[in-house]
């Protein structure tokens, strides 16, 4: 999947970018107090893709 197509879908659901790392991204979901790293590649894997919904708490992405 396209990274930014994930980050819409971050955002979309109320999740926020909270700083920018060597290699990640840091996002927080405030509703759910979670936060987790998004890799800063044009494409994603499916599997981190899921990993990532997961841990911040929000629907998984089709």
């Amino acid at each position: 999947m396209k990274r930014k197509d994930l980050l819409a879908h971050l955002i979309r659901h109320g999740c926020m970018m909270v700083r920018e790392g060597g290699r990640h991204t840091v996002y927080f979901n405030p509703k759910t107090n979670r936060t987790s790293t998004v890799p800063r590649h044009r494409e994603i894997n499916d599997f981190l893709t899921k990993k990532i919904c997961k841990d911040l708490g929000i629907p998984i992405y089709k």
